[in-house]
C-alpha cells in the first residue's frame, strides 16, 4: 500500500511538472495561427515491451488542440502523448494533420484500451471505447508491425501504479 502511494504521488508530480513546464509556453498558441508544427514540447520515454518510444507530451488544452498538426514527417520511434486531467471518452480527428497516425487510447495503468488508424486531413472522429486519460499517437502501422494491440500494457512515468 505504501509503494502504491509513492507511485501515485510520483505520477501526480510528473503530470504537474509537465503542466507547469508548459503553461507559459507561448509558441504553441502561435503555431496554431501560422501553420507551424509544435516541436519543442517536453518529452517522456515510454516502453512497449522491448520497444522504446520518445514521446512529446501535450498536456495543456492548446498543446492538445494542435497536437501533430502541420508535421510532414515523424521519426520512427517518436510519438505524441496527450495527457488529460481525468479519464473520459477521448475523441480525435486529423484536421491539418499531414501524416497517417494510429492513436492508442490508454488507461491510467498503461493498458491500451483500443487503437484507431487515422487518415491525414480527415475530420472523421476516432474515440476511446472507455474513459481514458492518455492517448498516444504514433506513425500509422507502428503498433501493428510490433503486434501490439488492445490489452497490451505500456510502461513509463505516466503509468506508474496508483
Amino acid at each position: 500500500m505504501v509503494a502504491m502511494s509513492i507511485h501515485a504521488h510520483l505520477r501526480v508530480v510528473f503530470i504537474a511538472a509537465l503542466t507547469g513546464l508548459t503553461i507559459g509556453f507561448q509558441p504553441a498558441a502561435h503555431a496554431q495561427n501560422d501553420g507551424q508544427p509544435q516541436l519543442t514540447l517536453p518529452r517522456v520515454t515510454l516502453s512497449a515491451g522491448m520497444h522504446r518510444i520518445d514521446a512529446q507530451v501535450a498536456a495543456t488544452p492548446v498543446q492538445r488542440q494542435i497536437g501533430l498538426m502541420h508535421r510532414r514527417e515523424m521519426p520512427l520511434h517518436e510519438g505524441m502523448l496527450f495527457v488529460f486531467e481525468q479519464p473520459a471518452t477521448q475523441c480525435f480527428w486529423m484536421r491539418n494533420t499531414l501524416i497517417p497516425l494510429t492513436a492508442a487510447f490508454v488507461a491510467d495503468d498503461g493498458r491500451i484500451v483500443n487503437l484507431a488508424d487515422m487518415q491525414p486531413l480527415s475530420e472523421a472522429s476516432h474515440c476511446s471505447t472507455e474513459p481514458v486519460r492518455y492517448v498516444l499517437e504514433m506513425n500509422q502501422g507502428w503498433f501493428a508491425k510490433r503486434r501490439i494491440g488492445a490489452g497490451f500494457r505500456l510502461a513509463g512515468p505516466p503509468f506508474a501504479a496508483r
